[in-house]
């Protein structure tokens, strides 16, 4: 890996407040290819995405959860990061792997992002997953994976060090 690859996974840090400056469409054709251009299972690409930008929206996506929501308060965009069920039985791994390269490639751009995740949580309502399918239209066979709030930072989070990789937790040949 190369040093510069490693900085930007050490520089990575959720960002849950944003300034009200827009994500330029540059910006967000970047962070949009990394997820379309993302590994999947057996390449069979079931991912999909979602960009939101309306306000209303956004405020609606913010009631599919009970909590772990504020950075949706300030993103100027919402990424739904959603995958084709029917298509692979291992969705989940798939949307995973394009949200976080999609995180990555926001971090190369100095812009933040912040996870949201909604598989398997719950709002006051019911199933996060269920109500972001009715907010965002989205047909029932698709898995909700997250929320990718995505913007220009407005806080700072010092990046991780080399001494944060604690070795003591990988294993060799067995556990």
């Amino acid at each position: 890996m190369s040093a510069e690859m490693l900085e930007i996974i050490k520089k990575r840090r959720s960002i849950r407040k944003f300034t009200e400056e827009e994500v330029s469409d540059q910006n967000l054709d970047e962070i949009l290819k990394a997820g379309l251009l993302a590994p999947s299972s057996k390449n069979k690409k079931p991912v999909e995405f979602i960009v939101v930008k309306d306000r209303e929206t956004i405020k609606k996506l913010k009631d599919c959860k009970s909590m772990g929501t504020i950075g949706l308060d300030t993103a100027p965009v919402v990424i739904a990061v959603i995958a084709d069920s029917e298509t692979s039985d291992v969705w989940v791994e798939d949307a995973s792997i394009a949200a976080t390269m999609m995180q990555l490639v926001a971090e190369n751009l100095s812009l933040g992002s912040v996870w949201i995740q909604m598989r398997c949580r719950q709002s006051t309502n019911g199933d996060s997953e269920a109500a972001v399918r009715e907010v965002l239209n989205i047909p029932e066979k698709y898995g909700v994976s997250c929320l990718l709030a995505i913007g220009h930072k407005a806080e700072e989070r010092a990046p991780y060090k080399d001494e944060d990789a604690d070795f003591n937790r990988v294993h060799k040949e067995t556990y």
